[in-house]
């Protein structure tokens, strides 16, 4: 294992993270914010220093990078990017609770979108800035964007970009990995753009445009308002829709259409399963909640559209307490809550491509059981998927489980019934924020104790780095070796 250039990319990583930190800096003090601004400044500076002890007791006698290190990389990153990210929150006592600022932070940088924050309107502008803005940094990944901007002479960052990035399998969209991902960070600050306008058009504030725009991208979902978006215009909640449908689809297939590949893209077998389930889903949820709206239609399937998309998505907006809708409505919403959006988006969830995977994999076994000697290939898109693939999905899916399982034991004491402690494990793992029951779209984390907020950030963490990476990072044989060999 190469130790020392896994510190040094940390350090890369945490004075990405400075620079990072001095636009909230810059809203809270536009704000006339001066505690945030302190709190902000004081995180500049011991985010600058950590970056500085680690480069000079690191620095790489050779700049290797195999999977082992990348898995670490992305890994020990995640981790020092929350820590510095929570410190804001505990020095202007905005969240003066350690393990509550942490869980906040992680939530922002997963996407997840879950949050303590019993009345979210008495945040500082900037705290609240800074929430949102860690969504936008974590749902694209902070090392992608770090390939996108610093210079890097090591050919094998695809070990990095494979870590981190959501899915059964990372290709390039170019020879380069590093116009990869300014190809992919481009194409995602764009459409960022592109709604913060159309947010604007519609009669949102700035700030309200940017902190939503930003949510949004990161389908992340982090409100400003304790009813989410649910005193905002129809129109701004349409906007918002398609956008988060938007963002939870594969972000090649964006690049596809740029260079005018559009048969490429609109022949993508994800993408029509992705849009298939939230028209589906979004017609029998509006017909099932009709009554809830007077029989009018148009609002049953505005909030039905929002909230499909949002969950499918992983964003976690909401415009309606759907604690409250019929048995139905609240059964199809909650397997959305497993499913997710498509790989190489900025959504969570199990992921389509692994879905559709698993059911090709169940049937083809089907067909064996009564063909035996037939030879039966898993295939997507007119591709054959290979063997491997199969394996690292069908393993990929078990440890899933038994991640959420685990989960759920370990905060299931907690006195809020099975829907709450259930969908809060699998809203944590799944990155998607609200669950149902006391951690509801109008409810939240704040009364979770300690110890099981520290399990749920931890789900959350393992969740959005699709767990392979931080189990590698923690078996002890690989630090012990002197350089990783596995070039897998």
């Amino acid at each position: 294992m190469n130790r020392r250039m896994i510190f040094f990319t940390v350090a890369k990583v945490l004075k990405l993270e400075t620079v990072l930190l001095l636009l909230p800096l810059i809203v809270a003090a536009l704000y006339q914010e001066w505690n945030g601004v302190i709190a902000f400044a004081i995180t500049c500076g011991a985010s600058i220093l950590s970056a500085f002890l680690l480069t000079v007791s690191a620095k790489p006698r050779t700049k290797v990078i195999y999977a082992k290190e990348g898995f670490a990389i992305a890994t020990l990153c995640w981790i020092a990017v929350s820590v510095i990210g929570c410190l804001p929150f505990i020095i202007s006592r905005e969240i003066p609770n350690v393990f509550n600022a942490f869980f906040e932070t992680v939530s922002g940088f997963t996407t997840t979108g879950a949050t303590i924050l019993t009345d979210v309107e008495k945040m500082s502008r900037g705290m609240l800035f800074w929430r949102s803005f860690t969504h936008w940094i974590g749902g694209m990944g902070v090392l992608v964007l770090l390939m996108a901007i610093v210079p890097s002479d090591s050919g094998r960052m695809i070990h990095i970009m494979r870590a981190e990035m959501a899915g059964p399998v990372v290709d390039k969209l170019v020879p380069r990995v590093k116009e990869t991902a300014r190809i992919l960070y481009v194409l995602y600050f764009a459409l960022t753009a592109c709604e913060f306008v159309l947010l604007l058009i519609g009669g949102m504030p700035v700030y309200d445009s940017a902190v939503h725009a930003l949510g949004t991208a990161g389908t992340g979902g982090f409100g400003i308002r304790g009813d989410s978006l649910g005193s905002y215009s129809p129109y701004l909640q349409w906007v918002i829709s398609v956008f988060m449908i938007l963002f939870g689809i594969n972000f090649n297939l964006f690049y596809f259409v740029v260079i005018g590949k559009i048969s490429s893209a609109i022949k993508n077998t994800e993408l029509w399963i992705f849009f298939s389930m939230i028209a589906v889903s979004s017609i029998v949820i509006a017909v099932n909640i009709l009554p809830l709206y007077g029989n009018d239609f148009g609002e049953s399937i505005r909030h039905s559209v929002f909230q499909v998309s949002s969950l499918m998505s992983t964003t976690g907006y909401s415009t309606a307490d759907f604690n409250l809708w019929p048995p139905l409505a609240k059964g199809i919403l909650f397997i959305l809550l497993f499913v997710g959006g498509c790989a190489g988006s900025t959504a969570g969830g199990l992921k389509i491509s692994r879905v559709l995977i698993l059911v090709k994999m169940i049937l083809r076994d089907i067909r064996t059981m009564f063909h035996p000697h037939s030879v039966n290939t898993v295939m997507i898109d007119n591709k054959a998927v290979d063997n491997g693939t199969l394996h690292r999905v069908s393993t990929y899916f078990a440890i899933y489980i038994l991640l959420i399982g685990g989960t759920f034991l370990l905060i299931s004491f907690e006195p809020f019934g099975f829907e709450t402690n259930l969908t809060a494990a699998i809203t944590c793992v799944n990155n998607v924020g609200p669950g149902f029951g006391a951690v509801g779209p109008m409810g939240g984390y704040n009364d979770y104790s300690d110890f099981s907020t520290l399990i749920l950030t931890i789900a959350m963490l393992f969740g959005r780095l699709e767990i392979y990476p931080i189990l590698l990072t923690l078996d002890i044989k690989s630090w012990t070796k002197p350089l990783s060999t596995a070039k897998a």
